[in-house]
């Protein structure tokens, strides 16, 4: 069985393991001639459909969170920084991708990217549009641009579309990847995503 179809990868940039999932999905998708699409979502919405809590709120498994993200950016070996807003809301973010994506795709990604890394890896705060803005700048998009359209109610309704979506198709975390309708939570199934590939799935 094998397929031509795009991979979905659901997340949100307040998302720790998000994180980790944006810096090596491409990776292990790539032999496997398998596009990405790449969803920014606000997984709150999602956890009041579950009832779940954020994980860095519970008790143990917050702390247990906490040092194996510091671990994983070890093994990964790129950065890490706890930041001190954490978790966030990042509507402006999640909207400014879609700005972004509607023009260049793989210049989202590496909005996407940057985003991750100066919340989890330089520890700055990416919740308000003026720095979402800049990093958009960063990667080359219109800054301008970016800043007038995430306002608007167009890119209001996207993300909240985009959120609906996802949460029809049973997302429930970040990251969340769909392959061909087969559902992976989590930055740890990345050997159980290169096997279903590999193989066609089981």
């Amino acid at each position: 069985m094998s397929s031509s179809n795009p991979i979905d990868f659901y997340f949100d940039f307040s998302s720790p393991y998000g994180y980790f999932a944006a810096e090596g999905l491409e990776d292990v998708v790539a032999p496997y001639n398998r596009t990405i699409r790449w969803h920014p979502i606000l997984i709150g919405v999602a956890m009041k459909e579950t009832g779940a809590v954020p994980l860095a709120g519970v008790p143990v498994k917050g702390d247990y969170l906490l040092y194996d993200c510091a671990r994983l950016a070890r093994f990964m070996d790129i950065p890490w920084t706890l930041p001190g807003d954490f978790p966030i809301s990042t509507a402006n973010a999640a909207r400014a991708f879609y700005v972004i994506d509607d023009v260049d795709p793989d210049q989202a990604k590496d909005f996407a990217r940057a985003v991750y890394r100066t919340y989890f890896g330089e520890g700055k705060n990416i919740q308000g549009v003026e720095a979402v803005a800049d990093i958009a700048d960063s990667v080359g998009a219109d800054r301008g641009h970016v800043l007038d359209a995430i306002k608007t109610p167009e890119a209001k309704t996207r993300l909240k579309d985009e959120i609906d979506t996802s949460i029809e198709r049973g997302v429930f975390g970040s990251p969340f990847v769909i392959v061909d309708d087969e559902q992976f939570w989590g930055s740890d199934r990345f050997w159980m995503i290169k096997r279903w590939l590999r193989s066609g799935g089981w």
